[in-house]
């Protein structure tokens, strides 16, 4: 196979029938945040919100939200596809239909989830498909993964708004993927909070430069 044939491959989501089927067992995570000290798993304190979303390789995605006032934790993981609590190795094959993805703990009485929404959109590229940069691959899509419909209609209404903005610049169509939130499998401990444990660590994820107004 080619290196063409490999990419090719990548940037295509497998069916049911052909995903790995996972396994029972969950990926051990520690139980709180490497800088903040908060729970990386629910129960979360009553009045929070979750959101879910993929802009790239997850180690820099995690940096740009958990630096957010009104952020209570953060978490890596993998979401969209088909495969039961999937390895890491397993989502980099492509055959689990799973992007890397972030678990955003909030309090929407401080951070709204428009203003998450400003960071997702400005912070990566999401006219890109099926990659992120140098970055190629299904688990490298733009996508957000909502839990109700009140954080659809903000990304709708965002969306709109951002594609606007790129279009006068000059930028393609958005290929961001929207689906309600399924489950979220938590990635291996090591990519917890990667970029505080190794501040100098690989981070490909980057913005356009053009703003959500």
């Amino acid at each position: 196979m080619s290196l063409m044939d490999l990419i090719n491959k990548k940037s295509l989501l497998p069916n049911d029938s052909e995903a790995l089927e996972g396994r029972d067992e969950e990926i051990e995570v520690p139980d709180v945040h490497f800088l903040n000290g908060t729970p990386l798993k629910a129960p979360f304190p009553e009045g929070l919100s979750q959101a879910i979303f993929g802009m790239g390789c997850f180690w820099g995605v995690e940096k740009k939200f958990w630096q957010l006032e009104g952020v209570y934790t953060t978490a890596v993981g993998y979401s969209g596809g088909q495969t039961k609590n999937p390895t890491y190795r397993e989502v980099c094959t492509g055959m689990t239909g799973h992007n890397e993805v972030v678990l955003v703990v909030f309090d929407p009485t401080v951070i709204p989830y428009k203003n998450l929404l400003k960071t997702f959109w400005e912070d990566h590229d999401p006219t890109q498909g099926m990659q992120q940069g140098n970055d190629v691959g299904t688990q490298y899509r733009s996508g957000a993964y909502c839990f109700n419909e009140e954080q659809k209609k903000d990304f709708l209404e965002t969306q709109k708004e951002y594609q606007s903005n790129l279009s006068a610049k000059g930028y393609g169509l958005i290929t961001t993927e929207i689906k309600d939130a399924g489950p979220f499998y938590y990635a291996e401990h090591y990519h917890q909070q990667y970029l505080a444990k190794n501040p100098d660590g690989y981070c490909g994820v980057d913005g356009t430069g053009v703003e959500l107004t």
